[in-house]
């Protein structure tokens, strides 16, 4: 197979396994920083091996410290927000990190918005103020605060990724999975957290399934892949997201959020296509916020 098209299924099928994480996380009735410690010990642990088995190299310094932070305060915010609000809800305002980079860059790097870039934070800001127009709870309002949290956190973890070398990266990965290990099953001491079959085959399907194996698939496919193709395919996971969480657990979002969430993803998956053909001189950062989810 063409070595391009096959990075493209392979990015396609990471971004379809990334869109499990709504329902299975749905599915264990435990604190989510219990939930985010054990997955990224599990996975840390998948991609471990793959790494040691392919002779991938990767490096601890301070920049993958940085990157390991940011990181792993992307995955408890993230499930966090998927237990107080709907994962589609958590999954379409976290997409919204492409976007929060930008205003970061432009913040720190004095990079200069153009047209199209306003455009676009224009019309994400507008479609994720309606996610604040259905009937919501404190937690579900907590829910979206902490969901866009997530996206920001996500979008200085791009910064910290797109600065350092593959090695780093690899290694700021791993670090990533260990801090959040380190902070989160502590918590289990504190709460309730109900150990039973389906639990523990959910926790390690979101361990293996939903975050490790995709990482594979992305280490594999990241050297093929074009750009343009990364952005589109990003487009998946919060797509097919909530579609699993409606079908096999009834949870559907709000009229509001629905339109709302059109309005985010195409907004930020055409910013992104333009973004591919008229990149600003440092884009390669931005590049990078397509290929790592949470």
């Amino acid at each position: 197979m063409d070595p391009k098209r096959k990075a493209i299924l392979q990015m396609l099928l990471c971004a379809t396994l990334w869109s499990t994480g709504g329902i299975f996380i749905k599915l264990i009735p435990w604190n989510p920083f219990v939930i985010a410690g054990w997955r990224s010990l599990i996975s840390a642990s998948t991609v471990l091996i793959f790494l040691l088995a392919s002779k991938t190299k990767f490096r601890f310094n301070l920049r993958s410290v940085v990157i390991g932070l940011f990181m792993s305060f992307t995955f408890l915010a993230f499930v966090t927000a998927n237990k107080l609000t709907t994962a589609a809800n958590a999954i379409v305002l976290q997409f919204t990190a492409p976007l929060f980079l930008m205003v970061f860059s432009a913040l720190l790097f004095r990079e200069k918005f153009r047209k199209a870039d306003i455009l676009a934070v224009i019309f994400t800001i507008g479609g994720i103020a309606l996610f604040f127009f259905d009937k919501l709870d404190k937690g579900s309002m907590m829910g979206n605060l902490v969901a866009i949290f997530s996206g920001a956190v996500m979008a200085a973890m791009y910064l910290a990724i797109g600065k350092g070398d593959e090695e780093t990266r690899m290694g700021g990965m791993l670090m990533g999975h260990l801090f959040t290990a380190l902070i989160g099953i502590p918590v289990m001491f504190f709460t309730e957290n109900p150990v039973t079959t389906p639990s523990i085959l959910c926790l390690f399907a979101l361990g293996i399934i939903q975050l490790g194996i995709p990482y594979i698939l992305l280490v594999l496919s990241s050297k093929n892949c074009p750009p343009l193709a990364c952005s589109l395919l990003g487009a998946v996971e919060p797509l097919l997201n909530p579609v699993w969480v409606v079908i096999f657990d009834g949870e559907a979002p709000g009229v509001f959020a629905l339109i709302g969430g059109v309005i985010v993803i195409t907004a930020v998956t055409l910013w992104c296509i333009w973004q591919n053909n008229h990149p600003a001189p440092s884009a390669d950062v931005a590049e990078t916020g397509t290929q790592i989810q949470a």
